[in-house]
């Protein structure tokens, strides 16, 4: 059974790794962050990023009934914008999971997905998949990050403290 609280906590920890990586990507040059390397599915920095948020904003949205799948790659340009755009998806997320029971994060209902699918899905774990997503991308930006030459600093796991 999940709580509203149990899952703002798990949503603060991993925006606070996620703004903790963009802050160490915002030492890169533009180019570094476009820079496609072989052997990642989305092969920039950037792209990582961009994805890891366009997929907590569209799985919310999904919960709320709003299926929104566009490609924002175009619209966050450079580390603050993406750091804006983060700080937006947090925000939606964390009033959603403030309002949100333990009845209706743990029964599971219909949801329209892209392509107008339904799935029969509980909001609790669409919501827990949204952060493990994040920790399975900020690995990912990990190893890129190392490719480029700087390596992220020591303790951006997730926070036990």
């Amino acid at each position: 059974m999940y709580t509203s609280e149990a899952l703002l906590d798990l949503e603060t920890r991993a925006h606070w790794t996620l703004k903790r990586l963009l802050e160490h990507c915002a030492g890169f040059a533009v180019e570094d962050l476009d820079r496609e390397l072989p052997g990642f599915g989305y092969p920039t920095v950037r792209r990582q990023v961009i994805h890891v948020l366009g997929a907590q904003h569209y799985w919310m949205g999904v919960i709320r009934g709003v299926v929104d799948a566009e490609d924002r790659d175009d619209r966050y340009p450079t580390v603050p914008s993406i750091e804006a755009w983060r700080a937006e998806v947090e925000a939606a997320a964390t009033a959603y999971l403030g309002s949100a029971s333990t009845e209706e994060l743990n029964t599971p209902r219909a949801m329209t997905v892209w392509g107008g699918g339904q799935h029969v899905l509980a909001p609790a774990r669409v919501v827990v998949r949204t952060l493990t997503h994040i920790y399975q991308h900020e690995g990912q930006v990990a190893a890129m990050c190392r490719l480029l030459g700087r390596p992220l600093p020591a303790g951006l796991d997730f926070p036990i403290k």
